[in-house]
């Protein structure tokens, strides 16, 4: 999604961003970060914007009163994007606004980063892009040099790993009227209050409603409606669930466009039960305000990602576990009198 073969870093400012709730306050540079040392820039670039190669999902920048000028982070992006002159004094102020936010207990400080970056490629457009990245956990490094005939071993605490970035977003300059496309890294909070505010409290981002995401809202909703609304009306044993995944990522592998009446028809088949899909997937939408459309472009991408989380095993006390891919009618469950045991008969050619 995000590539960066052609980028150059232009400008960073470093900030430390304290928390208000444990006492904490900011601190605040002066003047851009120097990158006079070659080196400094290729390993911030790889820190930065490495960890955005796997990204499929776009963000834009939102606000609740529909008025995108009074989300914080679009206001000051905005000012840099119209002239880089605004650059650090921008950043000064991303950097008061997300210690404003920043008053969860659970919220580490740490550095803030803002970097402002040339030629960086999004669904095949070189872009300008603003990014902005917190730093909050540190590491400690053994360092091993030769010396007096032999080798010293040295350490440095409190040193950052630029292989893990913590927390991210690049904002690129394009679709302003629509709060720019935006990706975002998010990889520290467990505790789920903490997590909410880089993306919530201090983005307040929304994902974009395109052909990804509507690819993985409706596979993710026919998941869930398998495994935990079809039991409400129907009975179906395990194989018969595993079954139906199997028929939706099928479709979803064969098909470039998803036909809401093609795939009802094809894959669920019980007028009954197509009914309730349709009320569960109308209910996601209203709940969630995240329409997806009767028809849409099958992402390639989404379809792979779920594929990852859509279980066709079928596991058997302790002991067995049956992989089911293929012809549900290969496989028979029953019970035994003698044994007092359920058993399931499976039906093959030959063994590979």
């Amino acid at each position: 999604m995000v590539t960066f073969f052609e980028a150059s870093l232009d400008i960073i400012s470093v900030h430390h961003v304290g928390n208000p709730a444990q006492n904490e306050m900011y601190s605040l540079s002066d003047h851009p970060m120097s990158l006079k040392d070659e080196l400094i820039p290729q390993l911030l670039m790889q820190y930065f914007l490495k960890p955005f190669e796997k990204t499929n999902e776009v963000y834009h920048l939102t606000h609740s009163s529909n008025d995108l000028n009074l989300n914080e982070v679009y206001h000051f992006v905005s000012k840099i994007f119209e002239d880089k002159e605004n650059f650090h004094e921008a950043s000064e102020q991303i950097a008061k606004y997300l210690y404003k936010v920043s008053n969860h207990p659970k919220i580490k400080s740490g550095e803030l980063y803002v970097a402002y970056f040339n030629k960086v490629q999004i669904e095949g457009n070189l872009l300008d892009a603003i990014g902005i990245f917190k730093s909050e956990n540190k590491e400690t490094y053994l360092k091993v040099n030769p010396g007096n005939g032999g080798f010293q071993v040295d350490y440095e605490e409190n040193a950052i790993n630029i292989n893990k970035l913590d927390k991210g977003c690049l904002i690129f300059n394009i679709e302003k009227e629509n709060g720019y496309k935006l990706v975002v890294i998010d990889n520290t909070s467990r505790s789920q209050d903490a997590a909410a505010y880089w993306k919530d409290e201090f983005l307040q981002i929304k994902i974009r409603n395109d052909s990804f995401n509507q690819t993985s809202n409706a596979l993710g909703i026919y998941k869930n409606f398998v495994t935990q609304k079809l039991d409400d009306e129907f009975e179906l044993s395990k194989a018969d669930k595993i079954d139906l995944l199997n028929r939706s990522m099928k479709y979803f592998n064969e098909k470039e466009t998803f036909d809401l009446d093609e795939f009802t028809g094809e894959v669920i088949g019980n007028p009954q039960a197509i009914e309730s899909f349709k009320n569960f997937k109308s209910q996601f939408e209203t709940d969630y305000e995240s329409p997806i459309g009767d028809t849409f472009e099958i992402s390639g991408n989404a379809v792979k990602k779920q594929s990852r989380v859509y279980k066709s095993v079928l596991k058997l006390d302790k002991n067995f576990h049956i992989y089911i891919h293929g012809d549900k009618e290969l496989i028979e469950k029953g019970f035994d009198e003698d044994k007092h045991l359920n058993y399931y008969k499976v039906y093959f050619k030959e063994e590979n």
